[in-house]
Protein backbone atom coordinates (compact mmCIF):
# COMPACT_ATOMS: atom_id res chain seq x y z
CA UNK A 1 0.00 0.00 0.00
CA UNK A 2 1.82 3.21 -0.73
CA UNK A 3 1.15 6.42 -0.44
CA UNK A 4 1.11 9.90 -2.17
CA UNK A 5 3.33 12.80 -2.82
CA UNK A 6 2.14 14.30 0.25
CA UNK A 7 1.30 11.16 2.31
CA UNK A 8 2.95 7.87 2.83
CA UNK A 9 1.90 4.10 3.73
CA UNK A 10 2.44 3.51 7.93
CA UNK A 11 1.18 1.83 11.10
CA UNK A 12 -1.21 4.39 12.68
CA UNK A 13 -2.88 4.42 15.64
CA UNK A 14 -7.11 2.83 14.72
CA UNK A 15 -10.21 4.08 16.06
CA UNK A 16 -10.74 1.00 18.03
CA UNK A 17 -7.68 1.42 20.16
CA UNK A 18 -5.78 -1.34 17.73
CA UNK A 19 -2.67 -0.44 15.13
CA UNK A 20 -4.12 -0.55 11.46
CA UNK A 21 -2.54 -0.22 7.89
CA UNK A 22 -3.15 3.56 6.30
CA UNK A 23 -2.00 3.93 3.21
CA UNK A 24 -2.72 7.81 3.41
CA UNK A 25 -0.78 8.94 6.80
CA UNK A 26 1.15 12.61 7.19
CA UNK A 27 4.60 12.52 5.89
CA UNK A 28 6.75 14.30 8.83
CA UNK A 29 6.81 17.72 9.07
CA UNK A 30 9.05 20.05 7.37
CA UNK A 31 10.80 22.05 7.66
CA UNK A 32 13.43 20.12 9.50
CA UNK A 33 14.70 21.17 12.57
CA UNK A 34 18.27 22.01 12.67
CA UNK A 35 19.26 18.47 14.12
CA UNK A 36 16.55 15.95 12.61
CA UNK A 37 17.72 13.54 10.00
CA UNK A 38 14.61 12.37 7.85
CA UNK A 39 14.77 8.72 6.07
CA UNK A 40 13.62 6.98 3.23
CA UNK A 41 13.11 3.30 5.34
CA UNK A 42 14.05 0.28 4.20
CA UNK A 43 13.47 -2.07 6.97
CA UNK A 44 11.96 -2.34 10.55
CA UNK A 45 12.26 -4.16 13.82
CA UNK A 46 9.47 -4.99 16.22
CA UNK A 47 10.01 -4.67 19.65
CA UNK A 48 7.30 -5.73 22.85
CA UNK A 49 6.40 -1.93 23.64
CA UNK A 50 5.21 -1.37 19.65
CA UNK A 51 2.74 -4.15 21.14
CA UNK A 52 1.61 -2.26 24.61
CA UNK A 53 0.07 1.51 23.12
CA UNK A 54 -2.99 0.63 24.47
CA UNK A 55 -5.10 2.99 26.78
CA UNK A 56 -3.96 5.75 27.31
CA UNK A 57 -0.90 5.01 25.43
CA UNK A 58 -2.35 5.08 21.76
CA UNK A 59 -2.67 8.00 20.08
CA UNK A 60 -5.58 7.80 17.56
CA UNK A 61 -3.62 8.59 14.31
CA UNK A 62 -0.02 8.06 15.69
CA UNK A 63 2.24 6.47 13.89
CA UNK A 64 3.60 3.44 15.05
CA UNK A 65 7.56 2.15 16.09
CA UNK A 66 10.66 2.81 17.17
CA UNK A 67 13.47 1.25 15.25
CA UNK A 68 13.97 1.67 11.27
CA UNK A 69 17.21 1.85 9.05
CA UNK A 70 16.96 3.36 5.48
CA UNK A 71 18.94 5.77 2.89
CA UNK A 72 19.34 9.83 4.73
CA UNK A 73 16.87 12.00 2.36
CA UNK A 74 17.35 15.16 4.22
CA UNK A 75 19.45 16.45 7.33
CA UNK A 76 19.04 19.53 9.65
CA UNK A 77 21.46 22.58 8.96
CA UNK A 78 23.37 21.19 12.29
CA UNK A 79 23.50 17.43 11.54
CA UNK A 80 26.71 16.95 9.03
CA UNK A 81 28.99 18.81 11.14
CA UNK A 82 27.65 17.64 14.45
CA UNK A 83 27.64 13.50 13.71
CA UNK A 84 28.43 13.52 10.03
CA UNK A 85 25.72 12.34 8.78
CA UNK A 86 24.32 13.56 4.61
CA UNK A 87 22.22 12.67 2.17
CA UNK A 88 22.53 9.14 0.51
CA UNK A 89 24.19 7.49 3.85
CA UNK A 90 22.70 4.12 5.17
CA UNK A 91 21.64 4.84 8.76
CA UNK A 92 19.88 2.97 11.64
CA UNK A 93 17.98 5.16 14.00
CA UNK A 94 15.85 4.75 17.42
CA UNK A 95 12.65 6.75 18.00
CA UNK A 96 9.67 7.11 19.68
CA UNK A 97 6.79 5.44 18.16
CA UNK A 98 3.28 6.52 19.07
CA UNK A 99 3.95 9.55 20.08
CA UNK A 100 1.22 12.19 21.02
CA UNK A 101 3.54 15.44 20.73
CA UNK A 102 5.00 13.90 17.45
CA UNK A 103 2.51 12.03 15.57
CA UNK A 104 3.52 11.88 12.17
CA UNK A 105 6.92 10.64 13.35
CA UNK A 106 7.38 7.10 13.59
CA UNK A 107 9.38 3.98 12.54
CA UNK A 108 6.71 2.16 11.03
CA UNK A 109 6.18 4.03 7.66
CA UNK A 110 7.66 4.94 4.63
CA UNK A 111 9.37 8.03 5.76
CA UNK A 112 10.57 8.90 8.98
CA UNK A 113 12.46 11.67 11.07
CA UNK A 114 15.09 10.87 13.84
CA UNK A 115 17.30 13.07 15.88
CA UNK A 116 21.10 13.04 14.84
CA UNK A 117 21.79 11.61 18.52
CA UNK A 118 19.39 8.74 17.84
CA UNK A 119 21.06 7.91 14.31
CA UNK A 120 23.89 5.39 13.79
CA UNK A 121 26.42 5.13 9.73
CA UNK A 122 25.49 1.60 8.91
CA UNK A 123 28.60 -0.64 8.62
CA UNK A 124 29.17 -1.13 4.58
CA UNK A 125 29.23 -4.99 5.30
CA UNK A 126 25.41 -4.74 6.98
CA UNK A 127 22.34 -5.02 5.31
CA UNK A 128 19.27 -2.92 6.30
CA UNK A 129 17.69 -5.69 8.23
CA UNK A 130 20.52 -6.32 10.33
CA UNK A 131 21.44 -2.66 11.20
CA UNK A 132 18.12 -2.18 11.89
CA UNK A 133 18.81 -4.57 14.65
CA UNK A 134 21.17 -1.98 16.69
CA UNK A 135 17.76 0.21 17.84
CA UNK A 136 16.87 1.03 21.45
CA UNK A 137 17.71 -1.26 22.98
CA UNK A 138 21.37 -0.11 23.10
CA UNK A 139 20.80 3.20 24.64
CA UNK A 140 18.36 1.96 27.34
CA UNK A 141 20.36 -0.16 28.39
CA UNK A 142 23.50 1.63 28.36
CA UNK A 143 21.15 4.71 30.18
CA UNK A 144 20.50 1.81 32.82
CA UNK A 145 23.45 0.39 33.24
CA UNK A 146 26.17 3.14 33.24
CA UNK A 147 24.03 5.96 34.44
CA UNK A 148 20.51 4.80 36.82
CA UNK A 149 22.67 1.98 38.42
CA UNK A 150 26.00 3.67 38.31
CA UNK A 151 28.50 1.47 36.37
CA UNK A 152 32.02 2.75 35.17
CA UNK A 153 32.24 2.24 31.44
CA UNK A 154 35.50 1.25 31.75
CA UNK A 155 38.53 2.22 28.83
CA UNK A 156 36.54 -0.03 26.20
CA UNK A 157 33.87 2.37 26.23
CA UNK A 158 35.16 5.82 24.91
CA UNK A 159 34.12 8.57 25.00
CA UNK A 160 31.78 7.64 27.62
CA UNK A 161 34.15 6.38 30.19
CA UNK A 162 36.34 9.98 30.07
CA UNK A 163 33.32 12.29 29.49
CA UNK A 164 30.82 11.13 31.56
CA UNK A 165 31.75 9.25 34.38
CA UNK A 166 28.62 7.61 36.29
CA UNK A 167 26.79 9.51 39.41
CA UNK A 168 27.23 9.15 42.53
CA UNK A 169 24.12 7.27 43.73
CA UNK A 170 22.84 7.14 46.98
CA UNK A 171 22.19 3.37 49.03
CA UNK A 172 25.03 0.97 49.12
CA UNK A 173 28.10 1.46 48.55
CA UNK A 174 29.47 -0.83 46.09
CA UNK A 175 33.38 -1.08 45.36
CA UNK A 176 34.32 -1.94 41.59
CA UNK A 177 37.74 -2.03 40.34
CA UNK A 178 37.20 -4.75 37.27
CA UNK A 179 40.78 -4.06 35.92
CA UNK A 180 42.76 -3.72 38.83
CA UNK A 181 41.10 -6.82 41.13
CA UNK A 182 38.71 -9.36 40.75
CA UNK A 183 35.83 -8.87 38.42
CA UNK A 184 32.44 -7.44 39.80
CA UNK A 185 29.80 -9.73 39.12
CA UNK A 186 26.26 -8.50 37.67
CA UNK A 187 23.26 -10.48 37.26
CA UNK A 188 21.30 -9.82 33.83
CA UNK A 189 17.66 -11.82 34.36
CA UNK A 190 16.18 -12.28 30.95
CA UNK A 191 19.47 -13.09 29.18
CA UNK A 192 18.16 -14.03 25.64
CA UNK A 193 16.19 -11.08 25.25
CA UNK A 194 17.11 -8.36 22.52
CA UNK A 195 18.17 -6.37 25.68
CA UNK A 196 19.55 -8.82 27.89
CA UNK A 197 22.23 -9.77 24.59
CA UNK A 198 23.20 -6.53 24.51
CA UNK A 199 23.23 -5.93 28.07
CA UNK A 200 25.62 -8.85 27.84
CA UNK A 201 28.17 -7.24 25.19
CA UNK A 202 28.45 -4.11 27.29
CA UNK A 203 29.08 -5.14 30.93
CA UNK A 204 31.88 -8.01 29.46
CA UNK A 205 33.44 -4.85 27.52
CA UNK A 206 32.91 -2.81 30.84
CA UNK A 207 34.75 -5.69 32.81
CA UNK A 208 32.28 -7.30 34.58
CA UNK A 209 31.23 -10.74 35.59
CA UNK A 210 28.02 -11.50 33.70
CA UNK A 211 25.57 -14.09 35.23
CA UNK A 212 22.67 -14.85 33.45
CA UNK A 213 18.89 -16.00 33.59
CA UNK A 214 16.92 -17.59 30.35
CA UNK A 215 15.00 -20.62 29.71
CA UNK A 216 17.52 -23.59 29.72
CA UNK A 217 16.69 -23.98 25.72
CA UNK A 218 18.55 -20.63 25.26
CA UNK A 219 21.64 -21.75 27.11
CA UNK A 220 23.93 -21.72 23.70
CA UNK A 221 22.57 -18.63 22.62
CA UNK A 222 23.37 -16.75 26.07
CA UNK A 223 26.96 -18.14 25.85
CA UNK A 224 27.63 -17.24 22.60
CA UNK A 225 27.07 -13.29 23.75
CA UNK A 226 29.45 -14.04 26.51
CA UNK A 227 27.66 -14.78 29.88
CA UNK A 228 30.39 -16.53 32.21
CA UNK A 229 27.03 -18.64 34.28
CA UNK A 230 23.77 -19.15 33.24
CA UNK A 231 20.45 -20.53 35.20
CA UNK A 232 17.49 -21.77 33.98
CA UNK A 233 14.72 -18.58 35.28
CA UNK A 234 11.97 -21.88 35.45
CA UNK A 235 13.91 -23.36 38.25
CA UNK A 236 12.58 -23.49 41.44
CA UNK A 237 16.11 -23.11 43.21
CA UNK A 238 17.37 -20.50 40.59
CA UNK A 239 17.92 -17.68 43.52
CA UNK A 240 19.79 -19.63 45.52
CA UNK A 241 21.48 -21.55 43.38
CA UNK A 242 22.79 -17.93 41.64
CA UNK A 243 23.56 -17.64 46.14
CA UNK A 244 25.67 -20.38 45.71
CA UNK A 245 27.94 -19.49 42.38
CA UNK A 246 28.24 -16.06 44.24
CA UNK A 247 28.90 -16.76 47.81
CA UNK A 248 26.24 -14.50 48.58
CA UNK A 249 27.85 -11.65 47.02
CA UNK A 250 26.22 -10.69 44.32
CA UNK A 251 25.35 -6.93 44.56
CA UNK A 252 23.88 -5.40 41.17
CA UNK A 253 20.80 -6.98 38.93
CA UNK A 254 19.45 -5.49 35.75
CA UNK A 255 15.82 -7.02 34.95
CA UNK A 256 15.24 -7.05 31.15
CA UNK A 257 11.94 -8.88 32.07
CA UNK A 258 10.43 -7.02 34.83
CA UNK A 259 7.68 -9.32 35.77
CA UNK A 260 6.61 -10.04 39.69
CA UNK A 261 8.22 -13.08 39.00
CA UNK A 262 11.72 -11.63 37.94
CA UNK A 263 11.61 -8.82 40.62
CA UNK A 264 11.72 -11.63 43.26
CA UNK A 265 14.22 -13.91 41.98
CA UNK A 266 16.77 -10.62 41.46
CA UNK A 267 15.56 -9.63 44.69
CA UNK A 268 16.31 -13.31 46.32
CA UNK A 269 19.33 -13.82 44.46
CA UNK A 270 21.11 -10.45 44.93
CA UNK A 271 23.29 -11.07 48.34
CA UNK A 272 22.70 -10.43 52.23
CA UNK A 273 24.80 -7.01 51.75
CA UNK A 274 22.05 -6.05 49.84
CA UNK A 275 22.77 -3.97 46.34
CA UNK A 276 21.54 -2.33 43.39
CA UNK A 277 18.03 -3.56 41.13
CA UNK A 278 17.58 -1.78 37.87
CA UNK A 279 14.28 -2.53 35.84
CA UNK A 280 13.73 -1.68 32.22
CA UNK A 281 9.56 -1.77 33.21
CA UNK A 282 8.22 -0.35 36.16
CA UNK A 283 8.21 -2.49 39.37
CA UNK A 284 6.10 -3.94 42.17
CA UNK A 285 6.80 -1.28 45.06
CA UNK A 286 5.06 -4.21 47.38
CA UNK A 287 8.10 -6.37 46.60
CA UNK A 288 11.02 -3.94 46.60
CA UNK A 289 10.05 -2.69 49.67
CA UNK A 290 10.80 -6.14 51.07
CA UNK A 291 14.21 -5.83 51.34
CA UNK A 292 15.52 -2.22 52.27
CA UNK A 293 19.37 -2.96 51.79
CA UNK A 294 18.21 -3.04 47.95
CA UNK A 295 18.51 0.37 45.89
CA UNK A 296 15.49 -0.15 43.20
CA UNK A 297 15.12 1.62 40.24
CA UNK A 298 14.16 1.55 36.90
CA UNK A 299 14.49 3.25 33.36
CA UNK A 300 12.11 4.56 30.27
CA UNK A 301 14.65 3.78 26.94
CA UNK A 302 12.76 7.11 25.11
CA UNK A 303 14.12 8.89 27.86
CA UNK A 304 17.69 8.91 26.32
CA UNK A 305 15.77 11.21 23.58
CA UNK A 306 16.08 14.12 25.83
CA UNK A 307 12.16 15.23 25.07
CA UNK A 308 9.13 15.33 26.71
CA UNK A 309 6.74 12.23 26.89
CA UNK A 310 3.49 12.81 26.67
CA UNK A 311 2.32 8.92 27.94
CA UNK A 312 0.35 9.00 30.68
CA UNK A 313 2.02 8.09 34.40
CA UNK A 314 4.67 6.67 35.27
CA UNK A 315 5.97 6.78 32.02
CA UNK A 316 4.93 10.90 31.67
CA UNK A 317 7.96 13.07 32.04
CA UNK A 318 9.83 16.52 31.13
CA UNK A 319 12.43 16.52 28.82
CA UNK A 320 16.06 15.07 30.72
CA UNK A 321 18.97 16.88 29.49
CA UNK A 322 21.05 14.86 31.59
CA UNK A 323 19.40 11.76 29.59
CA UNK A 324 19.86 13.85 26.17
CA UNK A 325 23.38 14.63 27.17
CA UNK A 326 24.23 11.08 27.96
CA UNK A 327 22.50 9.84 24.43
CA UNK A 328 25.06 12.55 22.47
CA UNK A 329 28.32 10.97 24.38
CA UNK A 330 26.90 7.30 24.17
CA UNK A 331 26.10 7.69 20.29
CA UNK A 332 29.26 8.12 19.31
CA UNK A 333 30.76 5.30 21.98
CA UNK A 334 28.38 3.23 19.97
CA UNK A 335 29.44 4.41 16.26
CA UNK A 336 32.88 3.58 17.62
CA UNK A 337 31.94 -0.32 18.69
CA UNK A 338 29.98 -0.31 15.59
CA UNK A 339 32.77 0.46 13.34
CA UNK A 340 35.56 -1.36 14.82
CA UNK A 341 32.70 -4.78 14.91
CA UNK A 342 32.89 -4.83 18.42
CA UNK A 343 29.18 -5.48 18.86
CA UNK A 344 26.66 -8.34 17.28
CA UNK A 345 22.88 -7.62 16.78
CA UNK A 346 20.49 -10.09 18.51
CA UNK A 347 19.63 -13.50 15.98
CA UNK A 348 16.94 -11.96 13.97
CA UNK A 349 14.41 -13.62 12.26
CA UNK A 350 14.07 -11.70 8.39
CA UNK A 351 10.39 -11.81 6.62
CA UNK A 352 10.38 -9.31 3.57
CA UNK A 353 6.24 -8.58 3.94
CA UNK A 354 6.71 -5.08 4.84
CA UNK A 355 4.24 -3.53 7.42
CA UNK A 356 1.57 -5.76 7.02
CA UNK A 357 3.50 -8.40 8.06
CA UNK A 358 4.24 -6.10 11.12
CA UNK A 359 0.69 -6.18 12.28
CA UNK A 360 1.17 -10.01 11.81
CA UNK A 361 4.41 -9.52 14.53
CA UNK A 362 2.49 -8.40 16.96
CA UNK A 363 -0.15 -11.09 17.66
CA UNK A 364 2.65 -13.53 17.71
CA UNK A 365 4.97 -11.65 20.19
CA UNK A 366 1.48 -10.66 22.43
CA UNK A 367 0.88 -14.64 22.45
CA UNK A 368 4.28 -15.27 23.28
CA UNK A 369 6.03 -16.92 20.22
CA UNK A 370 8.83 -15.44 20.09
CA UNK A 371 11.67 -16.32 22.04
CA UNK A 372 14.97 -15.53 21.82
CA UNK A 373 14.86 -13.56 18.59
CA UNK A 374 13.64 -10.35 16.86
CA UNK A 375 11.57 -9.67 14.11
CA UNK A 376 12.75 -7.42 11.55
CA UNK A 377 10.63 -6.79 8.36
CA UNK A 378 11.75 -5.21 4.45
CA UNK A 379 9.67 -2.69 3.04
Amino acid sequence: MAGTDETQAALVGGNEGDIVLSGSAPLPPLPLEDDQVAVSVKAVSLNPVDTKMLGGYHTVGAISGCEFAGIVTDVGSKVTADWDIRPGDRVSAAIMGMNPLRPRIGAFAQHSVAPGRCVLRMRDDWSFAQSTGIGNSWYTVAWALFHVMGLPAGPALEPLNSQLPPPVLAGPNIKIDNFGGKRTAVLVSGGSSSTGTCAIQLLKMAGFDVVATCSESNFELVRSYGADALFNHASPTVASDIRDHTRNGLRLALDCITTNETTRLCYAALGRSGGRYVALDPYNEAITATRSVVRPDWVLGPEMIGEEIGWPAPHGRKANPTAKRFCQVWNRTLQGLLDRGMVRTHPQRVRDTGLEGVLEGFEEIRSKQVSGQKLIYIL
